[in-house]
């Protein structure tokens, strides 16, 4: 499938690792020169603001979805199409109804809630997109070692542990979602539901 736009969630620190910088920007690059669209939360600052600066310096396109609450903290990235909506409800929706697929770059809980419920919006059927996690210096391990725990433990069936694609290297990562076949969920509910 080609992507024409991707969603990327991702912190809005640097966190402490060059590496967390440098796999970031390597990411926007590429997004560029596929001349594929970042869709992301719209701020200025830490892995965000990084992301979005190097699609832009790449020559690329860049839409920013951003609450309103967030653009008055001056943190919102005015380089960018940005899309100012009321709630962080609204945000999620339209960076979901926006993108062809879903990137997670090392980030905190807003990068960790962003991503787990697109992943639970695709165990439900609601979509059939691609879901990639950038494991930079295996910053997901942990968590993709827990996903694995909720399977052993029944939580989660195992056809569920194919719903996301993982990489460290970002170009392997967007061919791995180029190729990526949604496990067939059947529909249990539209996305205006949620």
């Amino acid at each position: 499938m080609k992507m024409k736009k991707i969603c990327v969630f991702c912190g809005a620190r640097e966190g402490r690792s060059p590496s967390y910088r440098n796999a970031t920007v390597e990411l926007g690059k590429l997004l560029a020169q596929r001349k594929i669209t970042l869709v992301y939360g719209g701020g200025k600052v830490g892995l965000m603001g990084i992301l979005a600066d190097a699609v832009l310096e790449e020559g690329g396109e860049v839409i920013g979805v951003i609450p309103e609450f967030l653009v008055s903290e001056e943190i919102a990235h005015e380089g960018t199409d940005l899309r100012i909506v009321s709630s962080m409800h609204e945000r999620k929706k339209l960076m979901a109804e926006l993108a062809d697929g879903f990137i997670a770059l090392p980030g905190g809980l807003g990068t960790l809630e962003e991503f787990c419920e697109i992943l639970t919006w695709g165990k439900l059927g609601l979509h059939r997109k691609p879901c990639g996690i950038l494991n930079v210096d295996g910053y997901f391990q942990a968590l993709l070692d827990f996903f694995h725990y909720m399977n052993m433990e029944g939580f989660l069936s195992a056809e569920y542990l194919n719903l996301w694609e993982v990489s460290h290297d970002p170009a392997d990562l967007l061919e791995r979602l180029e190729k990526y076949q949604s496990p067939l969920v059947s529909r249990i509910m539209d996305l205006h539901q949620t």
